[in-house]
């Protein structure tokens, strides 16, 4: 198959979804964080860190944006899951009691090492959807990034239908599982993600494709969403559940398929149309000639334009690292994701704590539902821009964070009320709003400073979860062990009440930063449209 084909282009496509679907392995921590704190015998401030130390990989994440520059894609890839094999296998050996007992710094290193592989398969996926889908790269990277927010539940699935439900092993089912299977994956779409020569085709033709592949993805979110309420309602056991993800995640290829039909019909078609056609009228050559220097003439024109045009990309200045951190509107940005989805990401990095300490054990019903509303959050950015992009109502991109950090606010001083609906409203409301801003950065950071350092530059704006995920979960783990018992424990809602407090009040904060970012880039984004 020509790598310069649609068919080879939309496979490339599937390839990144599969990727993704594997690629959230930090935000299965909760599933079986209780777990690895027995097992290993850590305390609550110890297990905290672990989370930090998983988002302090991300710290180095803009390793993975260099290697992208100078280093073919799939050996990026690779990289990236042997990381994950070292960073999680070697945990699994320790816990398997393969190797003797491990002190808790080889533990927190190497949990490092995991939450880095995560970067250098993400970058990856955000390049090819970059360069492949030049005229439709929102909606390529949120159609796939949407599919990590699938990670938690697939991971989940499998342990419950393939490995022992004994509460002991399932640290051991999860480490395994998480150090081998994006490996497998990588290896599998490796060949597949390479750049395509797009040239200069309409944005239009591929309209029939993406409206397709948004109806597979809701289909699938919507399978996810009900089996996450209540598996034991509908009768299906976890390996049914497996089953029906498998199915939804093989659906999309019908897509490049039809496609490589459809590329062998139009070649018989035009074969047989160029056999009587022999030469071109003058006033044809002509009509072209005019055509051509029209298009010209509007390029020439648009280079006077304060929006430059970048791979099909309307973005406002090329810049990269050390200038962008000069800028004011950077540190706006930097601050709006810190106070807001790296807050949301932490409660859900955290949410095997604070279910037990409400007296909730269902976790892994936890973990799955905001997997599956985290897929949907993922998913509106890139409808609504597909679909809205062109009407008077769509609002910019900063706006929608400001839409977007305001509701998790709300949700956790909602947390402040004890009912377990609370939790579990809680839990939908900031996994929606923290996927949703989690995609939506994507395309800002690429709107905003360009697509030429992208995978620098946007490894630098994530490397605020690591430092958000160190000051918040420190934090709320020394509130957790002031209101606990001796032995450390701690139940009741007065364990977490001061922290969602906090939480809740400086996401309020990262509202008002959003209104200031939105202010500020509001003139860009109105010429831009």
């Amino acid at each position: 198959m020509s790598s310069s084909s649609k068919a080879f282009q939309w496979l490339s496509l599937v390839a990144i979804i599969w990727l993704q679907s594997i690629n959230g392995t930090n935000i299965t921590f909760p599933a079986y964080s209780s777990q690895l704190k027995n097992t290993l015998s850590m305390s609550q401030l110890q297990i905290n860190n672990l989370v930090f130390a998983s988002d302090a990989g991300k710290l180095f994440g803009w390793f993975s944006g260099i290697a992208a520059i100078y280093l073919p894609l799939w050996l990026v890839l690779i990289i990236g899951s042997l990381l994950g094999l070292i960073g999680y296998g070697v945990q699994f050996l320790f816990v398997t009691n393969q190797i003797s007992s491990p002190a808790y710094w080889q533990i927190f290193l190497l949990t490092m090492v995991a939450g880095n592989s995560v970067c250098w398969i993400n970058t990856v996926c955000y390049v090819v959807c970059i360069r492949n889908f030049p005229f439709h790269q929102q909606v390529a990277v949120g159609l796939t990034t949407s599919y990590q927010g699938l990670s938690a539940k697939i991971y989940t699935d499998i342990v419950g239908a393939a490995f022992s439900s004994a509460p002991h092993n399932r640290a051991k089912a999860y480490l395994l599982l998480i150090s081998l299977l994006p490996l497998l994956v990588c290896i599998v779409v490796a060949p597949f993600l390479r750049d395509i020569d797009v040239g200069r085709g309409e944005p239009g033709d591929m309209g029939g494709g993406f409206k397709l592949m948004f109806v597979i993805t809701i289909a699938t979110g919507i399978y996810a969403v009900i089996t996450s309420l209540g598996s034991t309602s509908f009768g299906l056991s976890p390996l049914h559940n497996v089953i029906g993800t498998a199915l939804f995640l093989l659906i999309p290829l019908v897509i490049p398929t039809l496609e490589k039909i459809g590329e062998k019909l139009s070649g018989r078609w035009s074969l047989e149309k160029n056999n009587r056609v022999h030469n071109l009228s003058i006033d044809d050559q002509k009509g072209l000639e005019s055509i051509e220097s029209g298009v010209v003439k509007e390029e020439e024109e648009e280079e006077h334009t304060t929006v430059q045009v970048h791979h099909g990309i309307g973005v406002r200045e090329e810049i990269g690292v050390k200038l962008m951190v000069k800028r004011i509107d950077f540190w706006l940005y930097f601050l709006v994701y810190f106070l807001s989805a790296t807050i949301g990401l932490l409660f859900l990095n955290t949410m095997g704590q604070i279910a037990g300490s409400r007296g909730s054990y269902r976790t892994s019903s936890l973990v799955s539902l905001s997997s599956s509303f985290g897929f949907f959050g993922r998913l509106m950015p890139s409808f609504l821009d597909y679909f809205f992009s062109r009407s008077k109502y769509m609002i910019s991109r900063p706006a929608f964070l400001v839409a977007l950090a305001a509701p998790i606010a709300g949700a956790f001083f909602l947390l402040l009320n004890p009912a377990n609906v609370s939790l579990i409203m809680s839990t939908a409301i900031i996994g929606v709003c923290t996927g949703a801003i989690t995609c939506i950065a994507v395309s800002i950071t690429t709107e905003l400073f360009g697509t030429k350092n992208f995978s620098i530059n946007h490894n630098v704006v994530v490397a605020n979860i690591s430092i958000g995920s160190f000051v918040f979960g420190y934090s709320s783990a020394l509130l957790y062990r002031k209101e606990g018992n001796e032995d450390g424990s701690c139940l009741g809602t007065a364990c977490y009440r001061n922290t969602f407090i906090i939480w809740g009040s400086l996401c309020s904060l990262g509202t008002v930063l959003a209104l200031m970012l939105y202010a500020r880039t509001r003139k860009f984004y109105s010429k831009k449209s």
